[in-house]
């Protein structure tokens, strides 16, 4: 069995994508932040002492997105030519839905993670002083499409 981000010696690289004609490709990724009643009320009444938190998690996701390869030693470094956070606050915490697309030689899944969990920690960053309970769960992506695997859709997921 070979693997694709090892070399002959067994040392990590990166893959070499020079050769892959770029195409248009998305992915989708999904994550919740589970929030006490408090931290849902001050959410819904924008009383958070640390300023709007969906806004700042929303830019903060958004940069992130941009700024994987910093962050993942193997992600290429690709045009990230959309992305799209959306956050929606519930009884139990905030749900965040980040998309990203590009036409490039690589997929966006990583940046699509990255942005989700990025704006889960800005959101607890925020929110820590009024509970410091709140957690981060299921981060995962729910569809991807492009590239030579073609689309992909996480089963259950609408």
């Amino acid at each position: 069995m070979s693997f694709t981000h090892l070399d002959d010696a067994g040392h990590a690289r990166m893959v070499d994508v020079t050769q892959k004609q770029p195409t248009v490709r998305s992915a989708t990724a999904r994550g919740f932040v589970r929030c006490s009643a408090e931290v849902v009320a001050a959410l819904r009444d924008r009383t958070v002492p640390k300023g709007d938190v969906l806004a700042v998690a929303r830019i903060a996701g958004i940069q992130a997105a941009k700024r994987t390869p910093e962050l993942l030693p193997l992600a290429h470094v690709i045009g990230v030519h959309g992305v799209g956070v959306d956050l929606f606050l519930d009884d139990d915490g905030v749900s965040i839905e980040a998309t990203v697309h590009t036409a490039d030689r690589t997929g966006v899944e990583m940046e699509a993670l990255t942005a989700v969990s990025v704006a889960a920690l800005a959101i607890v960053d925020m929110v820590k002083g009024i509970d410091k309970a709140t957690s981060i769960e299921n981060v995962r992506i729910v569809a991807k499409s492009g590239g030579r695997s073609g689309d992909w859709r996480r089963p259950g997921e609408d």
